[in-house]
């Protein structure tokens, strides 16, 4: 297949808004973040101030998301950030950021399934069942596997179930918190200026961005939504507003339940047994057992939806000839990039070989490092797509100030704050002290170069096929019409960047 040549089937249109909005939220596992960063961020940031960072994450993530909606309208809610960052910074750029995309993407669900791996045999062992961490990471994987094989809208639905669950489950821990405390549950200093300003914000705000990481995954799917000019922002907003707040409020609950002034010492002593006890003791043994088996369920859930999330990267580059073309083509039935998924596997697959062969640790070694690697990625294509949105003033497009430059800005700000700080503590979120993994960031800058330059080569050897870059993989139906917001239809399609 070469660029600009549509898919010889066409996906399946049958996502909703809400269907988009399980996946998203799925993809940013809350009850994994909750278990995995939180406690974390209580013992070596600022410990009862964690709440209030989530909440300046939410509204970051909001303002970056106006900017991410005016791009979906324009290309048609589909191509995620590669669309996204041609529309206002052009192709070269584009063709970087996709790279780093399916490298962070395929990089983020490696670390989940050693995640998903190591926290189910240790789940499975406690109630009497030994299974070694590579065959839980292997049966999962069969499992997304055949679910990424069929139809987008089977693991929509898959997801939507495990995702209420584990909403459930945290829910009802807020509500036994918030009964048994009352309006003490809820302490004021979480958000006082010192506490959420104190030692170790940094760190606290470095976590609370890594926990949405996902939620940005909305415009991967306009190919298979409905309406996808309508239900991709609205997915992308909802998302935002539903993680930001439910991990506020958790949070802010857990330091009440715990008491301001012991949520450093309790968290750096409990760390990952921090909610399990928690759950034991406000919702009794049951409640914390299920905590546990909807840990690994939230796992899975997130394992998927990233899955998910790689194939249709691997899918849209593929379309415009940036890789091989086998990845981009869809199943005559289910309309599942379907190839580009069996490969997803096959990398994991080795992946997980790869680090048992070597004696090494599924989480302290797996999950922290590629999961790191992925996440840093994912951040700096989020701030790139900011900035992208800003840049669609230099082509003429009408955009209010608040909608076109602004709110992008206080994104694109915050975003860049965040690079900065995970690449600055890039051994506290991998738990490195040296060697390799420390080097890890590099990775980013030197795919993203690559990318550059392929692109620049084809703009001088093949121009034809660099004018239809990121516009290859929109429906055709999309193709024709796009216009941004306040602006009068343009008799070219908008879509192709400068």
């Amino acid at each position: 297949m070469t660029a600009g040549t549509p898919p010889s089937h066409a996906p399946t249109r049958s996502l909703t808004t809400s269907y988009i909005v399980f996946m998203i939220v799925a993809a940013a596992a809350p009850l994994s973040a909750m278990v995995g960063t939180v406690p974390l961020a209580f013992a070596i940031g600022t410990a009862e101030g964690v709440p209030a960072a989530f909440a300046f994450a939410g509204v970051t993530l909001l303002c970056f998301s106006v900017g991410y909606a005016i791009s979906a309208r324009r290309t048609g809610g589909s191509g995620g950030f590669y669309a996204s960052i041609a529309d206002g910074l052009g192709r070269p750029t584009a063709v970087g950021s996709g790279w780093v995309a399916v490298v962070s993407y395929n990089c983020a669900t490696i670390g989940l399934v050693g995640a998903l791996g190591y926290f189910t045999s240790l789940v499975l062992s406690d109630h009497g069942v030994h299974l070694s961490w590579e065959w839980c990471a292997v049966i999962g994987l069969a499992l997304i596997a055949v679910l990424g094989y069929r139809d987008i809208a089977i693991s929509a639905r898959v997801l939507a179930v495990l995702m209420l669950a584990e909403i459930g489950i945290l829910a009802a821990l807020d509500v036994a918190v918030l009964v048994r405390h009352g309006v003490h549950a809820l302490p004021g200093a979480s958000f006082t200026w010192h506490a959420a300003t104190g030692p170790g914000v940094g760190v606290s705000l470095m976590f609370a961005f890594v926990s949405f990481i996902g939620f940005e995954s909305a415009a991967l799917y306009g190919k298979e939504a409905k309406n996808p000019r309508r239900s991709v922002p609205r997915a992308t907003y909802v998302a935002a507003v539903l993680i930001s707040g439910f991990y506020a409020l958790t949070s802010w609950e857990a330091v009440g339940a715990i008491g301001s002034g012991q949520v450093r010492e309790t968290a750096g002593k409990q760390l990952g047994d921090l909610f399990f006890t928690l759950g034991d003791d406000y919702l009794g043994s049951t409640g914390s057992t299920v905590l546990q088996i909807m840990l690994c369920s939230s796992l899975f859930a997130a394992t998927l939806a990233l899955h998910s999330a790689s194939n249709r990267y691997a899918q849209v580059l593929a379309d415009d000839g940036l890789l091989p073309s086998f990845l981009g083509r869809l199943h005559p039935k289910h309309g599942s990039p379907h190839l580009a998924g069996v490969v997803q596997v096959a990398v994991c697959a080795a992946a997980v070989v790869g680090f048992a062969a070597g004696g090494l640790d599924p989480y302290a070694n797996m999950t922290t490092s590629m999961l790191g690697l992925g996440t840093l990625g994912i951040v700096v294509l989020q701030a790139l797509a900011a900035l992208s949105a800003v840049a669609l003033r230099r082509k003429g497009i009408r955009l209010g100030w608040w909608q076109g430059t602004v709110l992008p800005l206080l994104g694109f700000a915050g975003l860049a704050a965040t690079v900065y700080l995970v690449v600055g503590n890039f051994d506290v979120l991998t738990g490195a002290t040296g060697g390799v993994v420390i080097q890890l960031p590099w990775v980013i800058p030197l795919v993203a170069a690559l990318g550059v330059l392929w692109a620049l080569r084809l703009r001088a050897v093949a121009p034809a096929r660099y004018r239809a870059l990121a516009t290859a993989h929109v429906a055709p139906e999309d193709q024709a019409g796009r216009t941004a917001p306040n602006q009068a239809p343009a008799p070219a399609p908008v879509s192709k960047p400068a």
